[in-house]
């Protein structure tokens, strides 16, 4: 069965920054789970110019990575799991203010596994069904909110002084630290709807796994949109062009970060 669930995520910059800083982010964070043989690989990354695409889509930018997982799923999953099962293709078509990203596994999985992701930026917050969900599907959605600057909803291991938004004041904005009712008078304040759509059809696997995706999914928004507002200072002020210079240059680090040193980033047990 599909589970759908729509995160939001407040954040106090403008939705025109959010652009600049969450492709920042995704180059930095991209490292940050790459080496010892795993991470991600940049297959493509292309503006958007098939008909097909822009008719559905609309102008922007395509991406197809291939996350190469193995330590990032529960030890059971990977006891059970052929070799080759564990690599996960993310295609994303990113017109901003909407994306859509796709997740499968062609080679093993195929039609049994997948993630859709459909997210709308938007300022301001509190838009009821920014998704235009309906039926069904608006019945079972469950509404997930993300506090940036909740430190107890973060994990010990995920912790860092230097990515805590009620400590990080930005040099260049003036925004930070953000208190316990920070989205009260925040401005600029925008939000990311994030709307996760996850079907895993493995026959005794697919509630255990389905839930420690949504869990991963979970952990994953949290920490990222906590350090895109700890880097304001990084990326504030850059360019598209400047964007575009780093993800070139993020594509070739990664080829060579994953055929050395050690395991990094979030993992499973």
């Amino acid at each position: 069965m599909v589970e759908i669930k729509e995160y939001r995520i407040p954040l106090p910059i403008s939705v025109e920054e959010y652009k600049i800083g969450q492709l920042y982010a995704v180059a930095e964070a991209s490292k940050n789970e790459t080496g010892g043989g795993e991470g991600i690989e940049v297959v493509e990354n292309r503006p958007i110019t098939d008909a097909k695409e822009l008719e559905k889509y609309g102008e922007g930018q395509y991406t197809h990575k291939i996350f190469h997982l193995a330590t990032k799923v529960p030890s059971y999953v990977r006891w059970l799991a052929p070799k080759g099962s564990l690599e996960v293709h993310e295609k994303a078509w990113n017109a901003y203010p909407y994306c859509r990203t796709e997740y499968s596994n062609p080679d093993y999985m195929k039609d049994s596994f997948y993630i859709l992701i459909d997210t709308w930026h938007k300022e301001g917050e509190g838009e009821e069904n920014v998704h235009n969900l309906e039926g069904k599907e608006l019945e079972i959605r469950e509404i997930v909110d993300i506090d940036i600057a909740d430190n107890s909803a973060v994990a010990p291991a995920d912790y860092k002084e230097e990515e805590d938004p009620t400590l990080y004041k930005s040099e260049k904005t003036g925004r930070g630290r953000l208190c316990s009712d920070w989205k009260k008078d925040a401005s600029p304040k925008m939000t990311c709807y994030k709307l996760y759509r996850v079907e895993f059809k493995w026959w005794g696997l697919q509630t255990k796994v389905q839930k420690v995706i949504f869990k991963a999914v979970h952990r994953l928004l949290r920490n990222f949109h906590r350090q895109l507002f700890c880097w304001l200072d990084k990326w504030f002020g850059m360019t598209m062009a400047d964007i575009r210079a780093l993800e070139d240059k993020t594509k070739e680090d990664l080829a060579k970060m994953r055929n050395e040193g050690k395991v990094q980033g979030m993992s499973e047990k």
